[in-house]
């Protein structure tokens, strides 16, 4: 069994090399850092192909959060302190995994998850950024590799199957979602695998301390934090300790270790960006089973006595609730107070649309624009509503543009393959439909839609050379029995596949 399992992750090591390649990072194509023993058995671009393959299943899970608001405002943060510890040596990708569960992970390569029972957990946008902090440092400080280096055990390719059959391994499962949550779980695994190395728990906090206190964030954050895990540890079983502390131990010293280490710098007194309280009341209302209970939450005080924070969470909660009429009224007040807050434009556009007040609704995204061309949450969230409306073209334009700018994600590519097909645009549709599927590892369903694309008749030349460009280029990563398949394989028609 085990061999394949090792066959499985050396397939999914290869083709995730494959993933959008116009995002492609400086991991990929590098000079080897010849004075790191670590490279001997686990290389970086290695790492980010491992780091990739797990991603893929995760995302395929469903578990991956896919609130363009929620992402947004977690990668903002998380790249805001990977500047300071980051030389260009890693390519940061911060994601939030729908897991009531007060844990957070980094995977090779620099994917770095965190729980929506952790952001809950989390009293302050210093003790955020401080969990944050330190899983960057696990990435930069290359854990995973150094730890696999000190074994001195296997070569590069037995090693990089170890850790892809390791956190990969339990084929056989049913379906993609028993397949990514194991992966999720896996992934843990390897992190508690690497944390409980009091060395490189030690220096994670060392060097995410020094990153938060460059970043802007005040240095004793991840010490608040991990004084509220160390109380909750105290006379719990093993059994129902949270999952931080299974995978990030916390003991008396190195509490004492990170205070001590915040004290080296300047106390700097921050406050909560309105993006923290927005993004916790955002998963708090999603993290009630219905919405009753979720305005029922949010409805415990009066409305004059709440923070605006309070009542952004209690418009979202009545939205999903279906009662539009009341969200816009609180959208509406909250964006006259504060028009420097993109959620609240986008919550007032939305209970427009739902209301059928069409023209005003499209009136407040323009504006919204104009004050933040290209915001990501805002333009995904405008393409929806323009598609809504029966505006293909424009949403396609639109959502084109912010792609050519910004790396998306596998779902906002589906969501322009979607607005392309709406518009007629057939061979686009296509193409976007097939880096979709490579994004989530599906080397056939990709070369399908770029063949089905050059069947059309409208196609143009240089789309043409562009598709069969794409095809030879995907088709150097795959196996023989792959290319078999692909042989075997019926293009079928875009609108059967779209919603796939």
């Amino acid at each position: 069994m085990i061999n394949a399992f090792l066959k499985r992750a050396l397939l999914l090591i290869s083709i995730t090399a494959l993933v959008f390649t116009s995002a492609a990072g400086a991991d990929d194509i590098q000079i080897p850092d010849m004075g790191s023993p670590a490279d001997a058995i686990l290389n970086k671009s290695t790492e980010a192909q491992i780091g990739r393959a797990i991603m893929r299943d995760i995302r395929r899970s469903g578990q991956v959060v896919e609130d363009p608001q929620i992402t947004e405002y977690i990668n903002e943060i998380g790249h805001r302190i990977a500047a300071q510890t980051n030389e260009g040596d890693h390519n940061f990708t911060f994601f939030v995994v729908d897991d009531p569960r007060i844990n957070a992970f980094a995977l090779p390569g620099g994917y770095i998850g965190i729980h929506t029972g952790l952001i809950d957990a989390t009293r302050n946008e210093d003790e955020l950024a401080g969990v944050l902090a330190h899983e960057v440092a696990h990435v930069t400080q290359r854990h995973i590799a150094r730890a696999v280096h000190a074994s001195q055990r296997q070569s590069i390719l037995s090693t990089a199957l170890m850790l892809g059959a390791m956190i990969l391994g339990a084929a056989g499962g049913g379906g993609d979602a028993v397949q990514g949550a194991m992966a999720i779980a896996q992934g843990t695994a390897a992190q508690q695998q690497i944390n409980f190395t009091r060395s490189n728990e030690y220096e994670a906090d060392r060097i995410g301390i020094g990153a938060l206190a460059e970043a802007g964030f005040d240095p004793h954050g991840m010490v608040s934090f991990f004084e509220v895990m160390s109380r909750q540890q105290l006379g719990a079983p093993d059994t129902r300790l949270p999952e931080f502390l299974r995978t990030h131990p916390v003991s008396t010293a190195r509490i004492a270790e990170a205070r001590g280490r915040a004290q080296e710098y300047p106390r700097i007194q921050s406050t909560d960006t309105t993006n923290y309280g927005l993004a916790q009341a955002r998963l708090r209302v999603e993290s009630f089973e219905t919405a009753e209970r979720a305005v029922n939450y949010f409805e415990r005080r009066d409305y004059a006595n709440q923070t605006d924070i309070e009542r952004y969470g209690r418009a979202v909660a009545y939205q999903r609730a279906g009662r539009h009429l009341e969200a816009s009224r609180i959208f509406d007040d909250l964006a006259e107070k504060d028009q420097k807050v993109i959620a609240y434009y986008i919550g007032l556009g939305q209970t427009q649309l739902a209301l059928e007040q069409y023209a005003s609704g499209q009136a407040i995204f323009d504006r919204a624009l104009e004050l933040f061309p290209r915001n990501v949450p805002l333009v995904i969230h405008y393409g929806e509503m323009l598609l809504q409306l029966g505006k293909a073209e424009q949403a396609h334009t639109m959502l084109l543009d912010l792609m050519n700018n910004v790396p998306p994600t596998p779902e906002q590519v589906r969501l322009i393959a979607r607005a392309a097909s709406e518009a007629g645009d057939d061979a686009e549709a296509y193409y976007y439909l097939s880096e979709y599927r490579l994004m989530t590892g599906d080397l056939i369903g990709g070369i399908t839609f770029l063949r089905r694309a050059l069947t059309l008749p409208e196609l143009q030349e240089i789309q043409r050379i562009r598709f069969e460009a794409r095809i030879d280029f995907i088709r150097e990563f795959m196996t023989e029995e792959q290319l078999k398949q692909l042989q075997r394989a019926h293009p079928v028609g875009i609108s059967a596949r779209i919603g796939n």
